[in-house]
């Protein structure tokens, strides 16, 4: 089976500065990515992505895909049936907009064959909205009919033990672990240090680390690869990202290959309890959320100096340099440098040159699809400064 995950403009749209830098079905949510969730259920299928045509490179199509699935909606018992029921020209819609969100081959018009309700990512605080539910659950579903590695007689656990799964190659000695509210996964090779508190539901993927004394509160999911410190609750790291010193973050989503200083904050309640707006791409303004916890949104490569503070749903776009005293604004523009004082267009040669060491402390190589997607944002967003 051939499937291809589909980017709905829209909705794509709806996601950036997440979605500058990959398909919408490689945003995290729970343990892995949406592509990651789609394969689980369905082992055998080859998944693709049909995204946008600067990302093909990187992510290309395969032209022999015959089903197509929206892939900013999370697979269910219900839908995954619904989907290899698809005979072709059949599709199935969204009972939230009645948007199609399946389909096999050429989507015939008229009516769907079915409309169910299922859970989508449609806006970036999605992801930290649902992040307990959906690391809850895919806890269950990783770790069934599986042991655990034995828990260090260094660790203090709160809770029932049975909800702590630690893969092979962890090493976890000295912390403490309350499963009370939520599970806690901790993925292969991934180190957590003395004096550090969990509290479930909270994912640590494989490789990251987790800083000593660090307090990473429900909801916490760090990808593979991050190194992080300090409190944490209900944040999202997608990948390779570090926050590794004191500092508050909650409510959050942090992109791949970004870096938050010593002392770096951000606040996720306004003073006054007030609802959020949070900057959207589409219509270049900032729109009621309906939330009252918004922290910050970070886009891939990004990165923040010592002791930088930001307010409460503040969005930074792709290959931000951010610095100094007070509160930059609450949007900052893709490939910006500077902070409260004023912003600058970020030197491309020289974002490049630090780019490709921070990846290549994670043993990865910029490639040329690399340096063209990057590129190709620059372009784009310049006029948003």
């Amino acid at each position: 089976m051939k499937i291809s995950l589909v980017d709905i403009k829209e909705v794509r749209d709806n996601l950036l500065p997440l979605t500058f830098t990959r398909p919408v079905a490689l945003l995290r949510t729970g343990i892995g990515t949406i592509a990651d969730h789609w394969q689980r259920w369905l082992p055998d299928a080859e998944i693709s992505y049909l995204t946008e045509e600067y990302l093909q490179s990187k992510f290309p199509a395969d032209q022999a895909a015959d089903l197509y699935i929206a892939g900013h909606v999370m697979p269910d018992g219900e839908l995954v049936k619904a989907v290899a029921a698809l005979s072709p020209g059949q599709w199935i819609s969204d009972q939230h907009d009645g948007a199609p969100i399946a389909w096999r081959g050429e989507r015939s018009p008229g009516e769907a064959s079915v409309s169910l309700a299922v859970t989508a990512i449609r806006q970036p605080y999605h992801l930290f909205t649902l992040s307990k539910e959906l690391i809850t659950a895919d806890f269950f579903v990783l770790t069934e009919g599986r042991k655990s590695q034995p828990i260090p007689d260094s660790c203090t656990v709160i809770g029932d033990p049975a909800l702590v799964f630690i893969e092979k190659g962890a090493d976890v000695e000295g912390c403490f672990i309350n499963t009370r509210q939520g599970p806690v996964y901790i993925g292969r090779d991934a180190e957590v240090q003395e004096a550090v508190v969990l509290r479930g539901p909270v994912c640590i993927d494989n490789g990251s680390k987790v800083r000593a004394g660090a307090r990473l509160l429900p909801g916490t999911n760090l990808g593979p690869k991050c190194k992080v410190g300090g409190e944490v609750g209900n944040a999202i790291f997608t990948a390779n990202s570090n926050k590794q010193h004191d500092g508050y973050l909650g409510d959050a989503v942090i992109g791949e290959w970004c870096n938050l200083g010593a002392g770096c904050t951000s606040s996720n309640l306004k003073n006054d309890y007030s609802e959020i707006r949070l900057w959207n791409y589409p219509t270049r303004r900032f729109l009621r959320t309906g939330l009252q916890f918004c922290g910050l949104i970070m886009g891939d490569h990004s990165k923040a100096g010592i002791n930088t503070m930001f307010n409460t749903a503040t969005v930074v776009g792709v290959g931000c340099n951010i610095h100094g005293a007070g509160f930059p604004r609450n949007f900052v523009a893709s490939f910006s440098d500077g902070g409260a004082a004023g912003f600058s267009d970020v030197i491309m040669p020289k974002f490049f040159e630090t780019a490709r060491k921070v990846m290549g402390r994670r043993g990865v190589e910029m490639t040329q699809a690399d340096v063209d997607i990057l590129n190709h944002i620059h372009e784009i967003t310049a006029d948003l400064k």
